[in-house]
């Protein structure tokens, strides 16, 4: 793989706190004239062109130049929407390894091509559900589904939702946010599919919507599918809840692949049958990701073999043109191949024209640009696989310090 390891302790930790008091440092003024002043250009450059200075830098260059005195901490903390003119960053990737203990792992910078030691705000375990959008991580308790979370990563911003309606132990649940990019309100919805009590054909499938601006849970619908369940997947895109279906195989539905059900959010309006506007997958799926890359619905899926599609054999990633799938690319066998053993299933998310594809037994990570038609393996990982059977995840966010929960 391409890259050798590069990793460093981030400066990511970003507290609100003041620095701790600096000694000041004599300078040298031997080769100076007698009586001359020396005065350093920071002291007379105004705090909004030092701030357009740092909204030039990589956003690790802005958060340790923090570090530097009182006035550049107060600069880089202060809640300035100066921060929205800084230079686009390319989103990370948040790795780290499933286990029960508290979730720390390293973050990658795609542009950089470093790793950094991250400790990600409020998720507590890594079978919590993630979703992104522009700056903000929305997180779901794997274990209370109605405990949702909204947090900056970077400024370490946090706060907890509503309990989410639907019921706290539903058997399948899907997350996904949004965030309007001019106003920073943002919205949450989560789809919630049960099995209908003593019987094995119908489920109960509800989508549940969180505004920020009403600080409220609406249910915007709720249906009983037959012969088809609810997942874990869905994103918004373009004011759009788009969401994944999985057949049952139960009352004839011999069908093997995968339907793609929409909701309008911006018209609310349930009278038409989820079932009735589903768009099947493009061919049979072992798993299927969902993305929202520029209001463009992007999912990255695992090809089934033809006599057995349930195992994986090559990845390939979609784009939906109105009710049609169109290709965009398929993962080379060499970069197949280098993940070794993968899993029918695996990680996968993008922002932006970047894709990140992690599988679930490696701490191996390729990426595929949209614009570029280009892969290829992130700087090795840090994070190393201890015994057989250790599981590793992920998933994306945008790098952002103007953005409030």
């Amino acid at each position: 793989m391409e890259g050798e390891a590069s990793r460093e302790s981030c400066p990511a930790s970003f507290h609100r706190t003041e620095l701790a008091g600096s000694r000041a440092i004599p300078e040298d003024t031997s080769g100076c004239r007698e009586g001359s002043t020396l005065v350093s250009l920071d002291a007379v450059l105004p705090d909004d062109l030092l701030e357009k200075v740092f909204s030039f830098l990589p956003i690790v260059s802005i958060i340790r130049s923090g570090c530097v005195c009182k006035r550049w901490h107060e600069a880089v903390h202060a809640e300035r929407r100066s921060w929205i003119a800084m230079s686009p960053q390319r989103p990370w990737y948040f790795m780290f390894t499933c286990s029960d203990d508290v979730v720390g792992g390293y973050a990658y910078d795609p542009s950089l091509r470093k790793w950094y030691g991250f400790r990600f705000p409020c998720i507590e375990n890594s079978n919590w559900s993630t979703s992104s959008s522009c700056g903000l991580v929305c997180l779901m308790d794997g274990e209370n589904r109605s405990r949702v979370f909204v947090c900056n990563p970077i400024t370490k911003d946090w706060k907890r939702l509503q309990d989410a309606p639907g019921g706290e132990f539903p058997d399948y649940t899907a997350l996904a946010m949004s965030v309007d990019r001019r106003s920073h309100g943002y919205v949450v919805a989560v789809a919630k599919c049960k099995q209908v009590p003593q019987d094995y054909y119908q489920w109960d499938f509800s989508i549940h919507i969180y505004e920020s601006e009403t600080r409220t849970w609406v249910t915007a619908i709720r249906e009983v599918l037959v012969g088809w369940r609810g997942g874990d997947e869905c994103v918004i895109c373009d004011g759009v809840l788009y969401s994944l279906i999985y057949p049952t195989g139960v009352l004839g539905n011999a069908e093997s692949r995968h339907c793609l059900v929409m909701y309008d959010l911006s018209t609310r309006s349930s009278r038409t049958p989820l079932m009735r506007m589903a768009i099947p997958v493009p061919c049979s799926l072992t798993c299927g990701r969902l993305m929202n890359l520029r209001e463009r619905l992007v999912m990255v899926g695992g090809i089934g073999k033809h006599d057995r599609p349930g195992i994986i054999k090559g990845i390939g990633i979609w784009e939906l043109h109105k009710e049609a799938w169109r290709e965009v690319a398929r993962m080379p066998h060499k970069f197949f191949q280098g993940f070794g053993e993968l899993d029918d299933v695996f990680a996968s998310s993008g922002t932006d024209d970047l894709i990140y594809i992690q599988s679930f037994g490696s701490p191996a990570l390729l990426t595929f640009d949209m614009s570029l038609k280009q892969w290829r393996w992130s700087a090795k990982s840090p994070v190393t696989k201890r015994f057989p059977l250790q599981l590793f995840t992920g998933f994306c966010f945008e790098p952002r310090l103007e953005i409030t929960c």
